[in-house]
This record gives C-alpha cells, structure tokens and sequence, in this order.
C-alpha cells in the first residue's frame, strides 16, 4: 500500500518486516553469516553487471536485515557517481566518504539512520577520480576505521562492466555480492561482470 511507496523498496524489511521481501533477505543474511563460519563476511561489497539492477535495494535489505539481527551495521555509499544511500535515508550528502578521506576520524561522516543499530556513510561531495580514490592508502586505512566501530560493513557500489570502482573495492572486502535483475540483466553481461571480479580474486558470496 502507500506506505510501501512512500519508503520506497529499499526500506521494506523494516517497514514491513513480515514481507516476502524482508523473509528473503533473511534467508541471504542467514547463507551470508553461515557461508563461512571461520571467517565471517564481515565487509560485504554489493554490486552489478550495469544500472539499474537493484543493487542499492539489495544493499539496504540486507543492511537492515542484519540490523535487525542485533548486528551494528553500516551501509557506505562507494557510488562516487551515482550516490543514492543518503536520499533514501532522507539525509544530506555533504559529508561522506570523501571528507572522511581528509580527516582524521570518520566520526563525523557516520550518521545515524532511524533504523536501530543501522548507520550509513554517504558518498559525500562528488570527486573528479573516484577509482583512483578506492585505489588509495586513505580508503584502505578509512575501511579499517570502519571495520573497528561496526560488526557488519556492507558497500553499495558502481556497475561492474561501466567503470572500475567496483573491481578495485571487490579486492578489499571479504565478499562480493553480484546482483542480477531478472528479465532484465543480459546472461552475457552477467557472465562478463563475474568474470571481471574472479579475475581480480574476488571472493563471490
């Protein structure tokens, strides 16, 4: 009804947590904390082959799955191209990822979401060289901050095929989601987008 419309889809395990969407998400964060019980996902990078296929949805349902599982969660915005996090969470994007790069703490670009245990990072002001950022030894030593202060980091990401963000991020986490819209996503640019990440070494969650 209207209040699915009015959260949008992204926010539907915690306005409607007896959903069908919100049972899945679950059952994807209950495969993720059992794939590997030794060595837990603990930073999760959620990506695509192209746009538009639900990654930032999928990325916000299992954030807030996992929130909910008493876990403290932080969801970052590495679409340094296309940031929607902070708009769906109703917040401003003038504080990020990007000036949590130039300053000592990240204290001040995490923000608190309304959702309990659930905070986000958004992308902050749009660089010229986004990969060139994730390349750094900042971004390295911003996602250990990060991964000090939360149980679950979950990463919101570029596509795989359009630009290399999200090849280079697939390298600094300990899993790698590739969402596939169905009807939509070509089986070529899928297989493409795979191949792409396990090139690179990624673990595939």
């Amino acid at each position: 009804g209207a209040g699915f419309v009015e959260g949008g889809p992204e926010l539907i395990v915690h306005n409607f947590p007896m959903s069908g969407i919100a049972e899945a998400s679950r059952t994807i964060r209950t495969n993720l904390l059992f794939m590997a019980p030794d060595h837990p996902f603990k930073t999760l990078l959620v990506t695509s082959a192209g746009p538009s296929e639900g990654k930032t949805t999928v990325a916000c349902c299992i954030a807030i799955a996992m929130a909910q599982a008493d876990q403290r969660v932080v969801l970052i915005d590495c679409d340094l191209r296309k940031p929607r996090v902070h708009r769906i969470f109703r917040k401003g994007s003038s504080v990020g990822v990007t000036t949590a790069l130039l300053e000592e703490s990240i204290d001040d670009a995490v923000i608190d979401t309304d959702i309990p245990n659930l905070s986000i990072i958004p992308a902050g002001p749009i660089p010229p060289n986004p990969a060139e950022l994730f390349h750094s030894e900042r971004f390295r030593k911003f996602l250990e901050q990060v991964q000090g202060k939360f149980d679950r980091v979950i990463i919101d990401s570029p596509p795989v095929v359009a630009v290399t963000d999200a090849v280079v991020l697939s390298t600094l986490v300990d899993g790698t989601m590739l969402v596939v819209r169905a009807f939509k996503t070509p089986k070529d640019l899928a297989r493409h987008a795979l191949r792409a990440l396990v090139d690179v070494g990624a673990t595939i969650a």
